[in-house]
């Protein structure tokens, strides 16, 4: 056989060897690749010796689920504000014509009235960035229901929770209170505990509240929340701002989600947080869900000294969506008194002198 020949065949071979091998390498990794990807997703979900440890979630895939708009809506809310076309009465708001805008009074320093169509039938410095104080935690609620982690993951309030830059107060004691992710969340944005909008910043993603505020402005930009800013989870911070035109888009999206709308929307609930089985009553802090006048589909308060009193809500008056946002109110009853003088104002222009529902 020739010096060439064997060459050739030495070449073959090697090549034929090279090309099993590269198969069967490919073969294993098809096979053990299920297991690893399996396994990472459960890790946060597999309990161990550190409590709150376990229940960061990995980062959840992009674009974050409810980002566009509501399904039940052709109109993109994303977009909402972008035109003049936003603040004008469009061809299927005809039932609005009659409003008369400068008989509404309201006395928040800003205000925001926009019906299922984007149609504004009232607006007072809605672009005017300001701080939002415990709105903030309808933002927080939707990150942590975004990453689909478990609602049913035990969490207990460490000292972490606690507030140093306002030294709010809560009823979850330090090292004793433990309530599921779902409890936590219910407790945050129904009666606004900042220790339990806290904890879930601090536990749901495994880089813990840095990576959590991170999402949480990711989800204002993919809903089009263009003049907003969050950095921290519970509200108390001042430097946590936006608009009125933002909070609408906000409110809408909290909408989606059918906890948000069943816990923000009831009147009080009971937890048992303690070991010994200690019940908490909590109240929603918005008065009006309580009230037989008044439809309140979502709706969150917030206060701090640098925001004032302010209330956002998707709430149905006369039969008709609407979504309400007032920053800046004096008094603790400011917002709903607005609210009631909105009611009264759609119901008289439509000719209507009884309460709807």
């Amino acid at each position: 056989m020739s010096r060439f020949s064997v060459t050739r065949s030495r070449s073959h071979h090697q090549w034929r060897s090279g090309t099993v091998g590269l198969m069967r390498l490919l073969g294993m990794l098809l096979f053990i690749s299920p297991i690893i990807l399996t396994s990472g997703a459960c890790a946060s979900s597999q309990p161990s010796s550190n409590q709150d440890r376990t229940s960061r979630a990995p980062t959840p895939p992009k674009p974050y689920v409810n980002a566009s708009a509501p399904s039940h809506s052709p109109y993109d809310w994303r977009n909402f504000g972008e035109t003049k076309q936003n603040w004008q009465l469009n061809d299927r708001a005809r039932e609005w014509r009659g409003l008369d805008r400068t008989a509404l009074n309201l006395q928040s320093a800003s205000a925001l009235i926009v019906d299922e169509q984007g149609n504004v039938l009232y607006s007072k410095n809605a672009r005017t960035v300001r701080p939002i104080a415990s709105i903030t935690k309808l933002m927080t609620a939707m990150v942590v229901l975004d990453t689909g982690v478990s609602l049913n993951t035990r969490i207990r309030i460490v000292e972490d929770d606690r507030d140093r830059l306002k030294n709010s107060r809560s009823r979850l004691r330090i090292n004793d209170a433990v309530l599921s992710r779902r409890e936590m969340i219910m407790v945050a944005i129904m009666s606004s505990d900042n220790r339990a909008a806290h904890a879930l910043g601090r536990t749901t993603f495994r880089a813990g509240t840095p990576a959590f505020i991170q999402a949480m402005n990711r989800k204002a930009r993919a809903l089009g929340m263009n003049n907003t800013q969050f950095v921290d989870s519970s509200g108390l911070n001042p430097r946590n701002r936006s608009t009125a035109e933002d909070l609408v888009k906000m409110v809408r999206a909290a909408s989606n989600y059918p906890l948000i709308r069943e816990t923000t929307s009831r009147g009080e609930m009971t937890l048992r947080p303690f070991s010994d089985g200690t019940a908490l009553q909590y109240r929603n802090t918005n008065p009006l869900v309580r009230s037989s006048e008044w439809t309140v589909e979502v709706s969150k308060t917030g206060f701090i000294n640098e925001a004032g009193r302010c209330l956002s809500m998707q709430t149905r008056i006369d039969n008709r969506r609407l979504y309400m946002v007032f920053l800046g109110a004096n008094g603790r009853l400011g917002p709903m008194g607005d609210s009631n003088r909105v009611r009264e104002w759609i119901l008289t222009s439509n000719g209507r002198t009884t309460a709807a529902r």
